[in-house]
């Protein structure tokens, strides 16, 4: 990483397909950066996603320019490449990838796992689910009024939330007062706890599906979708220059 490394060094690592990354996924990344106090957000594009067999609709090498392109100029924001392709085309693990990225950090440093709901929603079944918030304590950016008992159901067996109160974290100083952020403990059967970090009330009506599907419909919704701006103008420039999505 291109900044010094510190002592109080806070590293959130924000993995997805990013196909395009639009301004939900910086707005994600914002808000989690101001309530946890993150010095960096590492954007960190999947290679190929287990979970996602067809594959992602634009190359890993145009969805990393693109990420480039939509986080030039953001202090706080770096591209990783943590999850490039493997040889063989073989999936890349969210938690071998945050291994990977914690190795070249000081053990005193701390590494975040920052995700939105829509990536929550299916974290069960991810490899070795049970293991990432203890290598990395997840920040979930959810949907507002999105109650405790439906997170739950995200979770691996074996994990489950400390209730409110007693177990509740403490809130990471200094920490921005203008997003809210809720804290609670994960526990698992043997008894291990790590934070796990909620971001109530990001309400982001933004789909990458949706932007594909805009792009790629008939009658001049090429046009529209740049004029929306669901993404960056560099990165809707991009888009249209390299023919994505139609």
């Amino acid at each position: 990483m291109s900044q010094s490394i510190s002592r109080e060094l806070r590293v959130a690592f924000f993995g997805g397909s990013f196909d395009p990354p639009h301004l939900g996924h910086l707005a994600v990344a914002h808000a989690a950066r101001a309530a946890l106090a993150l010095d960096t957000v590492l954007f960190v594009p999947v290679g190929a996603q287990p979970l996602k067999p067809s594959g992602s609709s634009a190359s890993f090498d145009d969805r990393t320019e693109m990420t480039r392109l939509a986080i030039e100029g953001e202090r706080a924001f770096e591209l990783s490449l943590a999850d490039a392709p493997l040889p063989g085309g073989e999936p890349n693990y969210t938690l071998k990838s945050l291994l990977s990225v914690k190795k070249e950090l000081p053990q005193n440093c701390a590494l975040f796992c920052l995700m939105g709901a829509d990536s929550f929603s299916g974290f069960k079944h991810w490899f070795c689910a049970a293991e990432i918030p203890f290598v990395a304590p997840l920040i979930v950016a959810s949907r507002p009024d999105q109650p405790l008992d439906d997170l739950q159901t995200a979770l691996p067996a074996g994990l489950s939330f400390e209730p409110e109160g007693e177990g509740q974290q403490i809130r990471p100083e200094p920490a921005s007062s203008t997003v809210e952020l809720r804290c609670y403990s994960l526990v698992d059967k043997a008894g291990r706890r790590a934070p796990f970090y909620l971001l109530p009330d990001l309400d982001i009506p933004i789909s990458a599906t949706q932007i594909r599907e805009l792009i790629g419909a008939p009658g001049g919704a090429k046009s529209q979708a740049v004029d929306r701006e669901p993404v960056p103008k560099a990165v809707a420039t991009y888009i249209n220059s390299h023919g994505l999505y139609r």
